[in-house]
Formats: C-alpha cells, sequence, structure tokens
C-alpha cells in the first residue's frame, strides 16, 4: 500500500519527453536561432576587436571621467584595470566576455521592461508572472544549461540564452514596482487632460520609475556577468573558459589572474550603470 501511494512520479520521464518533443518539431527554428545567433555574436566580438586595446582602453576611461563627474577615481581604476587585462594577454577573452553580457543583457531588458509593464497592469498578470520568477529566481544557475545545450548545443548561443532566464526577473520585477509606485495622483492628472493609455505610460509612468527600472537593469546586468563562468561549462567563450580552464588543470596563477579580470569587467560595468542611475535622478 506504501508503494502504491507513494510511488516515484515520473516528472523526469515527463520533462525528457517534453524536451524531445520540442527538439523534434523546432528543430529548425532552433537551429535557425543558434546560426543566426552565432553569426551576430561573432560579427559583434569581431567589430570590438577591431578597435585597437589602447584606442579602446583610452575611451572607456574618458566615458567613466565623464559619466563619474570628473571625478578621478573611477576614470583611474578602470584605466588601470583594464590596462591589466591587456597586460595579463586576456583581451581576446575580455571581449568575449563583453560580447557575451551585452548580447544577454539587451535580450532580457528588451523581454523584461514589457513584462514588467504588463504585470504592472494586471493583477492577473502579476499573479501568473510572479510565481515563473520566483521558480527562476531560486532555480540553481547550473540547470539553465540543460535545456540551452538540448535545444542550441554548445557555445555562445546556449551561454546567452541560460544567461538571459537567469538575468531576467530582476528587470521584470523592478519595472513592475516601478510603475506600481507612480503617484495615483499624477495618473490621474494625465487623464484628465486626456492622455490615452499609452501616452500616460510613456510620458508620466515611465519617466518616473526611470530611476527603479534602472536599478533592476543593473542587477541584470551583474547577473549576466555572473554567468560567464557557467555558461563555459557548456563552451561559451571568455574569461569565464580561462577560469574553468585553471581550474581543471588547478593552475591556481592563472585562474586568479582571470578571476581578478572578471572582478574588474564586473565594477567597471556596475559602476557604469550606477552613475547612469544617478544621472537620471537629476
Amino acid at each position: 500500500m506504501f508503494n502504491i501511494l507513494f510511488a516515484k512520479l515520473p516528472v523526469a520521464e515527463a520533462i525528457e519527453d517534453a524536451t524531445n518533443s520540442l527538439i523534434d518539431n523546432f528543430s529548425g527554428f532552433f537551429s535557425f536561432f543558434q546560426d543566426t545567433g552565432t553569426a551576430l555574436m561573432s560579427n559583434m566580438t569581431n567589430l570590438l576587436l577591431a578597435i585597437p586595446p589602447l584606442v579602446f582602453i583610452i575611451v572607456i576611461t574618458i566615458a567613466a571621467f565623464f559619466v563619474s563627474k570628473r571625478k578621478f577615481g573611477f576614470p583611474v581604476f578602470a584605466l588601470i584595470g583594464l590596462l591589466y587585462i591587456y597586460n595579463q594577454e586576456l583581451w581576446v577573452e575580455f571581449i568575449n566576455t563583453l560580447t557575451l553580457v551585452l548580447a544577454s543583457s539587451i535580450l532580457a531588458i528588451l523581454i523584461g521592461v514589457p513584462l514588467g509593464i504588463i504585470m504592472s497592469k494586471s493583477e492577473v498578470a502579476k499573479n501568473i508572472i510572479t510565481p515563473i520568477l520566483d521558480f527562476m529566481q531560486t532555480m540553481p544557475g547550473f540547470v539553465y544549461l540543460l535545456p540551452a545545450v538540448a535545444f542550441f548545443g554548445i557555445g555562445v548561443v546556449p551561454g546567452v540564452f541560460a544567461s538571459v532566464i537567469f538575468a531576467l526577473p530582476p528587470t521584470v520585477r523592478f519595472t513592475n514596482l516601478g510603475i506600481r509606485q507612480v503617484p495615483t495622483e499624477l495618473s490621474e492628472v494625465a487623464i484628465s487632460f486626456g492622455s490615452t493609455p499609452m501616452q500616460k505610460l510613456f510620458k508620466v509612468e515611465l519617466p518616473i520609475a526611470k530611476t527603479t527600472i534602472l536599478a533592476g537593469i543593473n542587477q541584470t546586468v551583474m547577473l549576466s556577468l555572473s554567468m560567464v563562468v557557467i555558461a563555459s561549462m557548456i563552451g561559451a567563450p571568455g574569461l569565464g573558459r580561462e577560469v574553468l580552464s585553471a581550474l581543471q588543470r588547478a593552475q591556481i596563477g592563472n585562474g586568479f589572474a582571470a578571476g581578478l579580470a572578471l572582478v574588474i569587467v564586473a565594477i567597471i560595468i556596475d559602476r557604469f550603470t550606477q552613475y547612469l542611475n544617478v544621472e537620471s535622478k537629476k
């Protein structure tokens, strides 16, 4: 009786069948997506690599100087950090990492902001999407590699796919939160002046919620970067692959050098997004 009541549910079998069904029915779509994504990522990487490293470093340093309101701390850090990456012959890996982070962050933002807007406008949508976001945020990052590999094989595209899923929730949640925090009085004023729902959204709600939305985008970008090492396990290029290779070969020095480069990249990206958010408050 006990075995009958508590028989093992065929969860694994059901997931396997569903995955195989998707692969069989949409293999053409997945192949097209992988080929197109690989070509776009390669072109983006080649475009960034075409810029001489020292020119790239100078441009980033100047940009850091201006976004930090002409303070010298952040530009000096960016200059020294990028020169360190170049000195350690990790420039190609850095560009690959930057491409992966940019692609996954842009996709997550393009998906997350509209979803957040839908959540803020509909309680039904909020009740449906919120548990999905909870599931996405509590699921270990390594698990996202399984569908990525099943659908797209190995390479940079499954790395982007896994990064987008992992990094998506903050943008959705913060967009929803920011719009819901817009004072009711302002929305009523916009309506009283004859604004359509779309006009109210783009001229009142989104501008007021911009600071909160940018905070969510900052978290999304950082989560995308945190997936770099994990995505290297399925063939994604970049600094994460160097860390993984050093781990597999027990090369402590190489692992530390690549890990320090990742820390530098994370700090530079984080500071840029934070300073842009501060600028948007004014």
